[in-house]
């Protein structure tokens, strides 16, 4: 059972400043139909139409007339790279997604984005800023990787609220400049590791790269005194995605939804564009028909009604295929993936 939060296709519920409504019994959409997970890669690389072809060459245009983007330089015969492109495709194309293809706007958010990055010094934070016991210290506040992708191989990450009830006290001693630079680093960990291993991986749109997740939030026994308490560290990550990070969040799904639900809409919805908005998707407490319309059982934890061993403080459970890839098992610490490698910082290809 599944409600979106945007179209309208809710029960009984009651309009929120938006326009929309907020579900209160949740009904039947069609996000899982075959019909449309078919579409779920539009506008991504491999599925462009002319005009969203045509859009993003001129966004290229735009920014290499910026300075802000360098093409790549091939050999002498074109058969090979001498030096990649500042950005890969997946990135760029992010962006202008974002901005429903028009690359003025685009650019305006790319421009401001590089900015941020200088402002924030991503690079060096990612390459030095973290020792590994402090990035699986954070990992335990946030989403997390099962170690397992979606039917069209999206990495699969749960969320559940109230493992941080616990953890409380913990999350506010930290500082919040370093509070704000973990969230950084995962959502770097997110498009640098995770996008890359996973579009490595086989997966049925391959060999396109994977540049999003499938996220299940879980609302289950998650009082509201803590949901009104950390509304702060939900909306500082939710806020940090849609500038900097855009188009990285797939098919959102909130399970468990308590019946105080519709509250906790109104708090959050600001927080999101209307394009994420559309992706949140709300299940009933009996999941498992509908998430494994979208996740193989293999790949979805025992607690959604699936077959994985996998708890939310466990570290990733990687299938067969990454098994293959990471014979070590996931890296601890900072890392990148390209090309079948994992590269820690410093380290050339």
């Amino acid at each position: 059972m599944a409600a979106n939060l945007v179209n309208g296709n809710t029960a009984t519920g009651s309009p929120n400043p938006s326009g929309s409504t907020t579900p209160v019994t949740p009904v039947p959409d069609s996000v899982f139909d075959d019909s449309v997970v078919s579409h779920r890669f539009a506008g991504h690389i491999g599925f462009l139409t002319k005009a969203q072809t045509e859009a993003f060459e001129a966004f290229k245009e735009l920014l290499v007339q910026e300075g802000l983007y360098r093409p790549s330089v091939l050999s002498e015969d074109g058969k090979s790279v001498v030096e990649p492109a500042s950005h890969d495709d997946p990135t760029v194309l992010r962006f202008l997604r974002a901005r429903s293809f028009q690359p003025p706007e685009a650019l305006a958010q790319f421009k401001r984005a590089e900015e941020w990055r200088k402002e924030q010094d991503v690079d060096n934070l990612f390459a030095t800023g973290f020792t590994a016991e402090e990035l699986e210290t954070a990992r335990r506040f946030y989403p997390r990787w099962t170690g397992r992708r979606d039917k069209q191989g999206l990495p699969l990450y749960v969320y559940r609220i109230a493992a941080l009830e616990s953890m409380q006290k913990e999350l506010d001693a930290v500082p919040s400049k370093r509070r704000y630079q973990r969230i950084v680093i995962l959502y770097e960990m997110m498009v640098r590791f995770m996008f890359g291993l996973c579009s490595h991986l086989p997966h049925p749109t391959s060999p396109h790269p994977i540049s999003c997740t499938t996220n299940i939030i879980d609302l289950g026994d998650a009082s509201f005194t803590s949901m009104f308490r950390l509304r702060g560290h939900f909306q500082e990550a939710s806020r940090l995605a849609t500038p900097y990070y855009p188009e990285t969040l797939g098919t959102i799904i909130v399970v468990n939804a308590p019946s105080y639900f519709p509250t906790i809409w109104s708090w959050i919805k600001g927080w999101f564009d209307e394009g994420t908005r559309r992706k949140i998707h709300v299940l009933g407490k009996d999941a498992a028909p509908t998430l494994t319309e979208l996740i193989h059982a293999k790949d979805l934890p025992k607690i959604y009604g699936g077959e994985l061993e996998w708890t939310f403080f466990d570290q990733p459970n990687l299938d067969e295929d990454a098994k293959a890839v990471l014979p070590d098992g996931f890296p601890e610490g900072v890392a990148s993936f390209k090309d079948g490698n994992v590269i820690r910082p410093g380290e050339s290809q």
